[in-house]
C-alpha cells in the first residue's frame, strides 16, 4: 500500500502542476495581448505627437 500511495500522490502532484502550468500559460497569453494593445496605443500617440510637433513648427515658421 505504501508504494501505491506514493505513486498516487506523485500522479496527483503532476496533475496539479499541469493545471498550474495551464493557468500560467493563459495568464501569459492575456498579458501578451495587453502588452500588444499598449504598444499599439503608444505607436499611435507617438505618431500624433510627431504630426502635432511638425504642424507647430510649420505654423511657427509661417509666422516668422
Amino acid at each position: 500500500m505504501g508504494v501505491t500511495d506514493r505513486v498516487w500522490g506523485a500522479l496527483t502532484a503532476i496533475l496539479e502542476l499541469e493545471d498550474r502550468v495551464v493557468q500560467q500559460s493563459e495568464a501569459i497569453k492575456s498579458q501578451q495581448l495587453k502588452i500588444e494593445n499598449l504598444t499599439e496605443r503608444v505607436i499611435r500617440l507617438e505618431a500624433q505627437l510627431e504630426l502635432l510637433t511638425g504642424a507647430a513648427m510649420v505654423k511657427r515658421l509661417a509666422r516668422d
